[in-house]
């Protein structure tokens, strides 16, 4: 499993206040996408630019084409330009791989069922890896569900138990290498700064869209 995927089970299955924008989702799957790659060497960052390293198999489809798609024309693209680029209905493309691969009702769908709705939850492979992730804390997970507004409220563990968090993340998968501290913090702080953005612009337009409705209103 890959940190996109987890965190896009996350989002499904960690209740928060709010409902999860699809468009914030995405954006914080191209970050947590950067993220593996980085954790894989298959790029470093140059302060806030994305220099791609060579082109790796990772095994997972959506990562490869995430690798794929990394711009390897000089001058590089930014961290945010990547976020605003690859993001686009990445949501929805996850939920399709992670569906077609029965990890979200535990089996795969038959083509009726494409008809129907998307199923119900089910204790699946993917899901239990995504929260043996998500309530060890770690801290790549953490960051980016932070950045939808997903907060763990686990209760403190017991006096004599391991505290969580301490063991490296991502057992066996992209990102077991842990990439460098500062290229994850710039890249936690670009998606940050895109869902703020994205945010004040859905703000912006339901301003607008609400003062166009006085318009028509008034007498």
């Amino acid at each position: 499993m890959t940190t996109p995927q987890d965190l896009f089970l996350v989002s499904l299955d960690v209740p928060g206040k709010n409902p999860i924008e699809q468009g914030d989702l995405s954006l914080a799957l191209a970050g947590a996408e950067l993220i593996d790659l980085l954790g894989v060497r298959a790029l470093v960052l140059d302060g806030d630019r994305i220099v791609p390293g060579p082109t790796l198999t990772t095994g997972d489809r959506l990562l490869d084409e995430a690798g794929a798609a990394l711009v390897r024309q000089e001058p590089y693209e930014t961290v945010e330009d990547w976020l605003w680029r690859r993001g686009q209905g990445l949501a929805t493309a996850y939920r399709d791989v992670l569906d077609s691969e029965g990890q979200l009702t535990g089996k795969r769908p038959h083509w009726l069922s494409l008809r129907g709705g998307a199923g119900t939850p089910a204790d699946t492979p993917a899901r239990r890896h995504a929260a043996d992730r998500w309530w060890s804390h770690e801290p790549v997970l953490a960051g980016l569900a932070g950045t939808l507004g997903i907060r763990s409220e686990r209760p403190a563990e017991e006096p004599g138990e391991e505290e969580p968090g301490e063991e490296e993340p991502g057992e066996g998968e992209p990102g077991e290498d842990r990439p460098g501290e500062e290229a994850v913090v710039t890249v936690l702080l670009a998606v940050g700064d895109a869902v703020t953005e994205l945010e004040a612009v859905r703000e912006r337009r339901r301003i607008e869209n609400i003062a166009f409705d006085n318009i028509w209103r008034a007498p």
